[in-house]
């Protein structure tokens, strides 16, 4: 059987015809490599063996240089070990950090960029966002993830990985997968689809960035939720949408204001399950005017639904696209908050006449998603795993909510407005009199993630105050918290 080699090799031409001699052209193309940092101490290089057959060779100049890269101290090797980049180099090689300080040469010729990449970098995170610990925003329990029953199922599909499952999937996804998200969201969410509607993505960004390439054209008008989903904003901006921001009270987004400022926006974002940040669940009388005004003005309505299953003082709402007779609606759900984000598995609602168009942009873009995790997920889902998992979930949540609601009212007191606290991993606590960015930075340096609740307005912030995470903080942790909370602020 032939063996390949495992090690890195740089790229070699060798060239019959030059004056250098083989083996120099070698130690020449290794040395250099090394010296610029392209193979790094420890990594692997090929035998002689296998190098001679690459380069179609014979093996004793190989031999011959990897002699003289050895005796200068460029390689190292072990009896019956492989032959590695040394660890401990000569002074002169210079090292990838001492590359790195020198600047590199830039042309002064016009290095044009688009405006579109100048709009996604205005939106980068605060240092609030940066960490891990108390009150970070979309943080889950993940201590608590189920995890032998994922890894078994994990084992159990890299046991027996078909061969055909090696080339590109579906477009919209496993079909094992979209019945099984089909299934629950009929069941759990009230939402009207078949699996034939459903488009599995990398999470909701990527379904927000899919369904604007198919319904929005530059300079058309969206409407958002002001406060809003400050991520969902690079999405239009990018895309040179026009972002009318529409106010948010306690029934959740105020149709006729959205109305009264652009009565013919051509798509609508709402979170009308548990409204980010402030945590509103839009009222029956309000999700009826938006599904008329959108079938009367021949808009869309952006769904989305992204921690809906967690709820703690009622029964979970129905989805808005479940009362949608007309198919103006697009859900967006994801399985970000309700296992882990790294897995980077959402899904789509299509309404059935538009399925081709999101194939066709969605093979544009990336082809399809990636299939091994697609298919672990649908067994995790149809063994029952996943809803055993939510309905835990909920408890804990409930019951680090709970702390974290008496902690704000002992510590915090009158002063403090709690709202979205219902449902969700999140609450929303706006305090008059202060500069929540400042406060937040500061916390930042103490472990403490205060989320600013003015970065989520678009225009000048009316409310100054925090979007406080509890998913990954333990009950036991949330008080002293609170009180590292409150000296910040007296100190304000």
């Amino acid at each position: 059987m032939l063996r390949t080699s495992s090690g890195i090799s740089p790229a070699i031409a060798v060239d019959r015809t030059a004056a250098a001699p083989l083996y120099r052209q070698v130690y020449d193309a290794y040395r250099t490599a090394i010296v610029e940092g392209r193979l790094r101490a420890g990594e692997r290089v090929p035998s002689t063996r296998a190098l001679a057959i690459e380069l179609s060779i014979s093996r004793i100049p190989i031999l011959e240089a990897y002699a003289q890269l050895l005796a200068e101290g460029y390689f190292e090797s072990r009896v019956g070990a492989c032959t590695v980049v040394s660890r401990s180099l000569p002074d002169q090689v210079i090292t990838p950090q001492a590359r790195l300080s020198q600047p590199t040469r830039i042309s002064h010729r016009p290095r044009p960029l688009s405006v579109r990449s100048s709009k996604v970098l205005a939106v980068e995170p605060g240092p609030w966002a940066r960490g891990w610990g108390a009150f970070g925003v979309s943080q889950v329990a993940y201590e608590h993830f189920p995890f032998l029953i994922w890894n078994s199922l994990v084992a159990r599909h890299c046991r027996n990985i078909p061969a055909k499952s090696l080339d590109y999937g579906n477009p919209l996804g496993s079909r094992e997968l979209r019945d099984a998200v089909a299934t629950y969201l009929r069941t759990a969410r009230a939402v009207r689809c078949e699996a034939e509607q459903i488009m599995i993505v990398s999470g909701s960004q990527q379904a927000l960035e899919i369904t604007t390439c198919v319904l929005l054209d530059p300079g058309n008008r969206v409407w958002m939720e002001e406060p809003g989903y400050r991520f969902a904003r690079s999405v239009f901006a990018s895309n040179g949408c026009f972002i009318v921001p529409v106010p948010v009270d306690g029934e959740g987004l105020n149709v006729a204001a959205g109305i009264e400022r652009c009565p013919k926006a051509r798509v609508v974002l709402v979170s009308p399950s548990h409204q980010y940040p402030l945590g509103a669940t839009m009222s029956a009388s309000r999700r009826l005017q938006l599904l008329e005004w959108a079938e009367r003005s021949g808009s869309w309505i952006i769904e989305d639904d992204y921690d809906s299953e967690y709820r703690y003082e009622s029964m979970p709402i129905a989805s808005l696209q479940g009362l949608d007779k007309n198919s103006r609606v697009i859900y967006v759900g994801t399985f970000s908050k309700v296992l882990f984000p790294s897995l980077r598995l959402g899904y789509l609602v299509i309404p059935p006449d538009l399925v081709d168009r999101f194939v066709a942009v969605r093979v544009a873009m990336d082809i399809a998603p990636c299939g091994f995790f697609q298919k672990v997920l649908a067994n995790f889902i149809q063994e029952g795993h996943f809803s055993r998992h939510i309905r835990r979930m909920r408890l804990l949540y409930n019951e680090r909510r709970n702390v974290l609601l008496e902690s704000i009212r002992t510590e915090l007191g009158v002063g403090a407005e709690v709202t979205g606290g219902q449902a969700g991993m999140h609450l929303s606590v706006a305090i008059k009199g202060i500069s929540d960015k400042e406060i937040a930075i500061r916390a930042a340096k103490q472990n403490l993630w205060l989320v600013p609740l003015s970065s989520s307005y678009l225009r000048k912030a009316t409310r100054q105050g925090f979007i406080l995470g509890f998913g990954s903080t333990a009950a036991e942790d949330i008080p002293q918290a609170v009180r590292k909370m409150k000296v910040l602020l007296n100190s304000n």
